[in-house]
């Protein structure tokens, strides 16, 4: 054993691999999940949710930069929150993060397997999605440098494909097929189909997570997000307009793997390049699997730093300079959400979280504004008010109508959330004082092994 604070995270990260992190926890998105929005909005009403999830998230994450390159903290939303609010704001936050990211890790899992079973129709889905988190936690565990060159590599590839994908079928694109059985708009559909346009850019705030590993986090995080965000915003409306073009889309709003299947509507399901696009669509889920691996075990690790999970979770490895027990901790989680829940349901369940963490984090950055006036803040979010309020607003609304359409899984979420609340206060931990949490040396205190 090391002697606590010798054990640091390691600051080797930059643009690049911010940009590849950030978009590839997200672009599974465009490979499958969104489709199921379909089945409640159409596909002219699903482009307006679309939409107005897309304003939600630019003026968010310009919102969420300021806090991020201000507190450049592993544990994200929940430090920003624990300290704006304190130790009961960081606990809805970090529980919140936590539902988000945990429980997306299995919903893509799942897709692969999905895919590998479209490829090899013997290869069990279950089976195959236990098989790729078991090789991404290894993989997780051992370096972050190793896990960021192969984000960047796995990122591009997956960019590549959609942008080829996109070339494809833009020839068989007809505006009647888009157009049909999808008018009139119903408003409720609208509503209802708000998950599955979260999942388009669900996960993209986890590169708060890596803000400890980040060279010169203050400049570099800002680009990191930006440039991913306008990467991902041009690639989910490319996908999801033309794919709704090129055949009945009803046939489409029901699979784990649109994509592959709307190649073979396209090219024909003999054609060589039908199994050579599923095969290599494999990427884009895997770059989210890794990254989202990363990401969630990092809120573990921070949280378990501060004393909301058992400390054991916040140790570091000596030899590979990551949160190791963190890492194995997220995939226990995912394999057992794996053997429990359908894909659909799982994306609910972790878009909710999604949306209480991207509320309880506008209200932080309020509250952090009237709190420490003079923290340095090297990003400010542009025209304050009105990005973070537009932000707040829009996720309120995804909640209500989550909540609405989906009452079963609101209350396995909110009935967690209360019980995780009743420990917290059953062990005092709400009368601790929220502090500051350190910014620039937040590691003193580490365990190592």
């Amino acid at each position: 054993m090391h002697s606590p604070g010798t054990e640091q995270l390691k600051r080797v990260l930059k643009p690049v691999h911010l940009w590849a992190i950030a978009v590839g926890l997200v672009i599974s998105g465009e490979y499958f999940g969104w489709n199921y929005g379909w089945k409640d909005a159409g596909t002219v009403g699903f482009l307006i949710t679309t939409g107005v999830v897309t304003v939600m998230y630019i003026t968010f994450i310009f919102s969420f930069t300021e806090l991020t390159a201000a507190i450049p903290n592993a544990g994200g939303a929940f430090t920003y929150a624990y300290r704006a609010l304190g130790p009961l704001g960081g606990l809805v936050a970090g529980y919140a993060t936590l539902v988000e990211f945990l429980i997306a890790i299995p919903a893509i899992a799942l897709a692969l397997g999905s895919y590998m079973h479209f490829l090899y129709p013997p290869l069990p889905v279950l089976q195959v999605a236990i098989a790729f988190n078991v090789v991404f936690v290894l993989l997780n565990i051992s370096g972050i440098k190793e896990s960021a060159m192969f984000s960047v590599f796995i990122t591009l590839l997956a960019v590549a494909e959609l942008l080829l994908f996109l070339g494809i079928i833009a020839p068989s694109f007809k505006m009647e097929n888009y157009m049909a059985n999808s008018t009139p708009v119903k408003w409720g559909g609208v509503v209802a189909a708000l998950p599955f346009a979260v999942w388009f850019y669900l996960a993209i705030e986890g590169v708060a997570m890596v803000a400890e590993e980040v060279k010169d986090p203050k400049k570099n995080i800002p680009r990191g997000y930006i440039s991913a965000l306008a990467t991902l915003v041009l690639l989910a409306l490319g996908v999801m307009v033309l794919t709704g073009g090129i055949t009945d889309w009803r046939t489409l709003s029901n699979l784990d793997y649109p994509l592959p299947e709307a190649i073979a509507i396209v090219l024909g399901r003999a054609s060589g390049w039908t199994k050579v696009f599923a095969s290599i669509g494999l990427f884009g889920l895997v770059a989210s699997l890794h990254g989202i691996i990363l990401a969630s075990s990092r809120q573990v690790f921070a949280m378990a730093r501060e004393g909301y999970l058992p400390k054991q979770l916040s140790v570091i490895s000596h030899r590979f300079k990551t949160p190791h027990w963190a890492i194995v901790a997220s995939g226990i989680v995912s394999i057992i959400t794996l053997c429990t829940g359908k894909t659909n349901d799982i994306i609910i369940l972790s878009v909710m979280g999604a949306v209480v963490m991207y509320i309880i984090s506008m209200v932080s950055l309020f509250a952090l504004r009237r709190k420490e006036p003079t923290l340095d803040r090297p990003f400010v979010s542009p025209f304050y008010p009105g990005f973070p309020v537009v932000a707040l607003l829009i996720a309120a609304i995804c909640m209500a109508g989550i909540m609405y359409y989906n009452f079963i899984i609101s209350l396995i979420f909110f009935g967690g959330l209360i019980i995780v609340g009743l420990i917290f206060i059953a062990m005092g931990k709400h009368k601790e004082s929220a502090g500051t949490v350190p910014v620039e040396e937040p590691f003193a205190d580490i365990k190592s092994e």
